[in-house]
């Protein structure tokens, strides 16, 4: 049986529409206008296996936060719609991700309750970049919390992500999301041994 869920959040700030595959081969074909973002979500699917497809659109002349955080809140509602009842996967998942100087740590549960402590140490100074054809461009770093509170809303997880050490910005962004993927990867794993039953003492996710 395939676990698969496709989310389509519209408001008057934003238009978002993904497809989820948590099996797949870790290919991300997410049309995206930010280009630090999509980067991240690249590395995420990369990290951990999962398929994603889609199109973020929205208010991007008011700023970058509403686009951020409701594709966090519409990925995490694809992530719980196609877990469904959790039945037979392991639940929980950990990872520590070394990215050269810097040592990022993610611990996740889908547990029915969100909750989510980000203690990134970012500096929220935004990152610049410039292209070959000299365009300029630009992520607020501030907004990074906003989408792992947004995704750990949709999802009805509890996630942690920690900077255990680090200097570069961009490395400790980059390092949280391939650590909350592989984490991630682990806690939706199906576990041969549990037979398809819900781990949890309650008999049920809530």
């Amino acid at each position: 049986m395939a676990r698969t869920a496709e989310i389509e959040r519209n408001t008057a700030e934003t238009q978002i529409k993904l497809f989820l595959n948590l099996d797949g081969k870790g290919k991300c074909t997410v049309k995206n206008p930010i280009g630090f973002f999509d980067h991240m979500l690249s590395a995420f699917c990369k990290h951990g296996m999962f398929d994603l497809s889609g199109e973020l659109k929205g208010d991007l002349e008011v700023d970058q936060h509403h686009l951020i955080e409701d594709t966090g809140i519409t990925l995490g509602m694809c992530f719980a719609k196609a877990l469904g009842d959790c039945a037979g996967i392991y639940r929980s998942g950990f990872f520590i991700y070394p990215m050269d100087e810097s040592l990022l740590q993610a611990s996740v549960d889908f547990g029915g309750r969100p909750f989510c402590v980000c203690n990134s140490q970012l500096t929220n100074i935004p990152l610049v970049s410039v292209s070959h054809e000299g365009k300029q461009s630009s992520f607020q770093t501030d907004c990074f919390e906003d989408f792992w509170q947004g995704f750990v809303n949709g999802a009805k997880c509890n996630l942690h992500l920690d900077t255990i050490r680090g200097r570069s910005d961009h490395h400790k962004m980059e390092g949280l999301f391939k650590a909350a993927a592989r984490a991630i990867r682990a806690a939706v794993e199906i576990d041969s041994r549990r037979n398809g039953e819900i781990p949890s003492t309650k008999g049920i996710i809530v």
